[in-house]
């Protein structure tokens, strides 16, 4: 074992230690250290001086000994020492009361004379501030606000021997901030809050409060924002600064005032036609309003207002989008609802009415704005009213009675206003009823006179009388009037109509109307025989048959044809006759027409013969039918012509230079005042032989061939 250590010196500067230093032991590998304190001791292993004993009590005498130690074994403990260790560190408690103060409290130290207590900027900065005392605590004043300081403190015993010191750093609690600013954002109804930062801050705290309700914001920078605010709200904001040591006093309180909310119970009605008025009810926190009003065609108008109400224009048939905003310094209030009210449709009067038919008329007009669909109505007549509803801007109403003045009305309807607009009724008169015709009599040859029933009011009535030989009219307000001129021989349609400033009514049924036959204008009589007379004459429009008739004291002769001649016999000559022809109509009119008289020719005369009276002579001897009838002699053969005149009274004559030796035939006619001679009176034949060179014997040879009629 190696030699036993000697202690130099042992002291204790911490109060749960003691220190020990020795001289070195030769072939000592390590040093065991004993303290004891008569309860208790506490050993240390260490490899050499100075070792240090831990783990003691404070402000304790212990006895130190040093044992010197190898493989071999260890020595004998060395001399021992009396220590005292040091007085224990007093435990701070600190805090700081104020934001220039720090207070300092601890408990009491045992064997403890005294407290020494020193103060200082954890920066540096300053001078240290030092109290030595007797009690338990004590403040330290005027510090700067919001600053960390270090606090050191140790008791001492009643030799002045100062124990353990204890460290702690405090920071006193800061000033309140400065320069608050709002920045509130009107569109997301939301603010930032902002201040400069304070000294020694660690956190800070926004408080909003408004009314009951209160908000509150933490964080460490130097701003906050303060979301989901309330419209139409006003908020006192104050900030307070935190740190480890407490609180600053809050700030003094900023007024906050948010925009307004929107308008409420919106009202949009059309107090009359063509002014909108919108009003609402007042808002908190709202200085004046702004009015949106927007057409569908893209135009817009506003109004800007302080009070509850604004007046617009509007016109007919648009749909208007309407916006109430309020207004404040903070900035306009939050969208509301977009409201939208349509003006009536606009009234159609600009229509017009044209007559299809007699009782249909079609309405038109052009589209108007803002109609879904257009109703038409017509009152008026002894019947029920007309309706007609359609979205065209047209309409037709029919089976309208004639003669009627209607009150037509045009309304438009929309279906997103729900109602309609009715236009100023106009009034639209049928044409007159047609009339009835109810007599046609002839009044003379040309004359018709029609009568008809009248059914209208103010008409004046046109009678019309259509046929292929043209058109014939007469006009009278009352219930007859008369055709004149009608040609005849033609067949007429004749019809009426009523005509009224309204129009023209259908035509009457057509009644058929025929005129009596025309007379033939021209007539030719040509005697064919002494008692036949061949009549011919032009066509007689209309006529079919025609009756004709000679008629004089000695009796008549009458021809019913259907042609435009006839033969006539029995005929009385060298009479005069009365001639009349009465042309007849398919249906039976007749037209009785009259013509100059007609006197038959003269006679023929009777035993008509011929002698020969010298070499070259012949006479021509008749019987007269009548004494002062003038007659004349024609001999035709083959050598020549030949002819001769009686003297009056006479009734022969003498043709003196003949040629013989031919055949003649010979023919006395009566001489008439229209100079050619009668053909129809009987012809002889006679040969006149020669005898040498005069005239032989003459020969009657008979007649001549009859004529055929």
């Amino acid at each position: 074992a190696p030699d036993t250590p000697v202690i130099d010196q042992a002291y204790s500067k911490l109060s749960n230690s003691i220190t020990v230093e020795w001289r070195a032991v030769p072939g000592a590998t390590s040093y065991m250290l004993t303290a004891e304190d008569g309860d208790s001791f506490v050993e240390t292993l260490v490899k050499n001086s100075p070792g240090t004993v831990t783990g003691l009590k404070p402000a304790t005498l212990y006895r130190v000994t040093v044992r010197s130690v190898n493989p071999g074994g260890k020595s004998q403990p060395s001399p021992f020492r009396k220590v005292k260790t040091v007085l224990a560190a007093p435990i701070l408690s600190v805090h700081s009361p104020s934001r220039d103060s720090i207070a300092v409290s601890w408990r009491a130290v045992h064997m403890a004379a005294g407290f020494s207590v020193s103060l200082m900027r954890s920066d540096g900065v300053g001078r240290m501030l030092k109290q030595n005392t007797t009690n338990t605590s004590l403040i330290f004043t005027n510090l700067d606000p919001g600053t960390l300081y270090t606090i050191k403190a140790y008791a001492w015993n009643a030799n002045g021997v100062p124990g353990d010191d204890f460290t702690y750093n405090q920071r006193t609690s800061p000033n309140a901030p400065v320069d608050v600013k709002l920045a509130f954002n009107s569109g997301a109804l939301r603010a930032v809050v902002s201040w400069m930062p304070t000294e020694g801050a660690l956190t800070y705290s926004v408080t909003v409060s408004s009314g009951l309700l209160e908000l509150r914001c933490n964080t460490s920078s130097a701003s906050c924002m303060l979301p989901s605010l309330q419209c139409s709200s006003e908020y006192h904001v104050s900030v307070t600064a935190h740190n480890d040591a407490g609180s600053s006093e809050p700030t003094d309180a900023v007024s906050l005032k948010t925009i307004p909310c929107a308008p409420v119970n919106i009202s949009i009605e059309e107090d009359e036609p063509g002014h909108l008025l919108v009003s609402w009810s007042g808002v908190t926190l709202g200085h004046y309003y702004v009015v949106f009003v927007k057409s569908d065609d893209g135009l817009e108008v506003h109004c800007n207002t302080s009070h509850t109400q604004c007046h617009f224009q509007s016109d007919c048939g648009f749909t208007y989008f309407i916006s109430v905003f309020a207004y404040n310094t903070a900035g306009q209030s939050p969208s509301g609802d977009v409201f939208n009210y349509t003006t009536a449709p606009c009234c159609p009067g600009d229509w017009r009415a044209v007559f299809t038919s007699a009782d249909s008329v079609r309405l038109s007009w052009a589209p108007v704005r803002g109609a879904d669909r257009y109703e038409t109505r017509a009152a008026g007549g002894s019947g029920p009213g007309l309706l007609c509803r359609d979205t065209a801007p047209a309409c037709a109403l029919s089976a309208l009675q004639c003669g009627t003045a209607y009150t037509v009305t045009v309304s438009s309807f929309s279906e997103a206003r729900g109602t309609g607009t009715a236009c100023a009724p106009r009034r639209v008169a049928t044409a007159p009823c047609s009339p009835e015709i109810k007599n046609i009599s002839k009044e003379g040859l040309s004359v018709i006179s029609v009568q008809w029933q009248p059914n209208n009011e103010e008409a004046t009535y046109v009678v019309t009388a259509r046929g292929e030989a043209g058109l014939w009219h007469c006009t009278s307000t009352r219930n007859s009037c008369t055709l004149m001129d009608l040609p005849c021989g033609s067949a007429f349609s004749v019809s009426a109509i009523a005509r009224s400033p309204a129009g023209q009514s259908l035509p009457s049924y057509s009644i058929p109307l025929e005129t009596a036959p025309c007379c033939p204008k021209d007539m030719t009589l040509t005697q064919v025989s002494q008692s036949v007379t061949n009549i011919s004459w032009s066509v007689g429009r209309g006529a079919q048959t025609y009756v004709t008739a000679l008629e004089s004291p000695e009796g008549q002769a009458k021809c019913h044809t259907l042609h435009t001649h006839c033969l006539l016999g029995c005929i009385t000559c060298g009479t005069n006759y009365t001639v009349s022809l009465r042309a007849i109509s398919e249906t039976g009119l007749t037209s009785s027409c009259t013509y100059q008289g007609y006197s038959s020719s003269a006679c023929c005369p009777t035993g008509v013969k011929l002698y020969r009276l010298s070499s070259n002579g012949i006479r021509v001897l008749w019987r007269a039918a009548a004494e002062t009838m003038n007659y004349k002699a024609h001999l035709q053969g083959s050598k020549g012509n030949f002819s001769c005149t009686p003297s009056p009274g006479l009734s022969h004559c003498d043709i003196t230079k003949i040629p013989c030796g031919d055949v003649y035939t010979v023919l006395v006619a009566p001489v008439t005042h229209k100079g050619p001679k009668l053909t129809f009176c009987p012809e002889k034949i006679y040969s006149v032989t020669c005898s040498g060179s005069s005239v032989g014997m003459v020969i009657y040879r008979g007649k001549s061939n009859a004529k055929h009629i």
